[in-house]
């Protein structure tokens, strides 16, 4: 078979769709960018889910790297370029609006794979599927207890034949009251992915909601890496 141009059988073309960041000048992949849209009224918005009609930009900054942006203008003129005009309203709360967001994304996204059956919530559960090596992600509300977290932590490095390894689930920025709102269960202190493409999809979004807090530890073994 034929080889693509700029494409060799050492180097296989990378399709990820690459966007440049307008406040750092940086080309990243675009799962590691946000979107800021424009509406019809000059309004600049966050667009984490990248589908809002229109124009839009890309960020790839924290959350306190936007204030500092919003605060000195430099996030106005850079849109102002991109948009290429100058009758821009940016929301005073912008970044608070952009961090809401990702987070609602995040646990719309646990709720999706919730209803779908790809995730365990009841330590019995977890800790079960972790012994037998079914569990591909593992993740504790911010108000877990220690203990609790520790126990199914450890029934996953046995379960997986990583004892001995610093590996253990991620707490998560959020309680267990809104895990529980999130998924439509009753007390969701810890969560249990079973699905690797259910981990990936839930790792995406986690990751850039991480990143913009300015936590982008993901901790090693919250996802347990597939070849």
């Amino acid at each position: 078979m034929r080889n693509l141009p700029n494409e060799t059988r050492s180097k296989p073309l990378d399709r990820t769709p690459h966007r440049k960041c307008i406040l750092t000048g940086e080309s990243l992949p675009q799962e590691q960018l946000v979107r800021l849209a424009m509406g019809p009224d000059g309004q600049i918005a966050p667009d984490v889910r990248a589908k809002a009609p229109g124009r839009g930009a890309w960020i790839g900054v924290n959350r306190a790297a936007l204030e500092a942006a919003i605060g000195n203008g430099r996030l106005k003129g850079a849109l102002s370029r991109a948009f290429k005009t100058g009758s821009l309203d940016i929301p005073a709360d912008l970044a608070q609006m952009l961090e809401n967001a990702l987070e609602r994304s995040t646990l719309d996204r646990l709720g999706l794979e919730a209803r779908g059956g790809t995730l365990l919530t009841g330590s019995e559960k977890i800790e079960t599927a972790a012994r037998r090596d079914e569990l591909t992600m593992l993740l504790h509300a911010s108000d877990a207890g220690q203990d609790g977290s520790a126990k199914l932590d450890q029934a996953w490095r046995v379960g997986s034949d990583r004892e001995g390894q610093d590996v253990h689930g991620m707490t998560l920025p959020v309680d267990r009251q809104g895990l529980s709102v999130a998924l439509g269960r009753q007390n969701v202190v810890h969560i249990g992915i079973t699905d690797r493409r259910a981990a990936e999809r839930i790792s995406h979004m986690l990751a850039k909601w991480l990143r913009f807090i300015g936590s982008d530890d993901m901790r090693n073994g919250a996802e347990k890496k597939v070849a």
